[in-house]
């Protein structure tokens, strides 16, 4: 089945930086779509990032030029580099993995949590 496994949250100061790392298993890994999303305190879930099977890639506004996704599909890897963390990126963070071809496919990882606080 599929498996996406996140890691790298921890507790950070603001503006420092953290990479997050999703592992997926049990799929074809390079025709998905791979994403970002993070859900804070109180708030819906939200999405940070993408980046398509071409290597295209989309940013929430809130993150633009601070967070980087990347995708390795040898390793299977889909990662985000953040970087010039605030107070407000707080939140859980999940992996996600789409397709859409005759059926849509759609899977999450557990998520990990991103801390920012001084």
């Amino acid at each position: 089945q599929v498996q996406l496994v996140e890691s790298g949250g921890g507790l950070v100061q603001p503006g420092g930086s953290l990479r997050l790392s999703c592992a997926a298993s049990g799929m074809r890994f390079s025709i998905f779509t791979m994403g970002w999303y993070r859900q804070g305190p109180g708030k819906q879930r939200e999405l940070v990032a993408t980046i398509t099977s071409g290597g295209s890639t989309n940013y929430a506004d809130s993150v633009l030029g601070r967070f980087t996704i990347s995708r390795d599909n040898a390793q299977n890897t889909v990662s985000l580099q953040m970087n010039s963390l605030k107070p407000e990126d707080t939140a859980v963070y999940f992996c996600n993995a789409a397709l859409r071809s005759v059926q849509y496919y759609n899977y999450w990882g557990q998520g990990t949590q991103v801390t920012v606080s001084s």
